[in-house]
């Protein structure tokens, strides 16, 4: 008999998958950096720490390089068709308080609750 042994973060995963339907451009980006973050998780336990892989916060993980790296990435994984050209493809800033990757950082804050919330359910 095979046994399948699925790891916490894969069970995690797939719970985002089953349970989420992104529907705006956001939702959908924010839910592609959970389901990536998890993607290379080693520890049998999800925590905010580990997500966070070393950096103190999700603008050091962000501006550290361990997500997207190029503001048209980021902006193409957030945006909407006419948000991309709007901004020129990452090439403006995504709003007047925010470079791409601050606007990156608060998704991947976002991206790290939803991951927590389906965490905490598949216990």
């Amino acid at each position: 008999m095979k046994t399948h042994n699925t790891t916490h973060a894969q069970r995690t995963a797939k719970r985002i998958n089953t349970t989420r339907n992104p529907r705006s451009a956001w939702d959908k980006g924010v839910m592609s950096y959970a389901l990536e973050m998890l993607e290379s998780y080693e520890p049998s336990e999800v925590t905010k720490e580990g997500l966070l892989n070393g950096a103190r916060d999700w603008d050091a993980y962000s501006y550290g390089g361990c997500a997207d790296i190029y503001d048209a990435d980021i902006a193409e994984r957030l945006c909407t068709p006419s948000e991309l050209k709007r901004n020129r493809n990452g090439e403006l800033n995504p709003n007047t308080s925010e470079d791409w990757l601050q606007c990156q950082a608060r998704a991947l804050g976002q991206a790290s609750r939803l991951i927590m919330g389906a965490a905490k359910i598949t216990n």
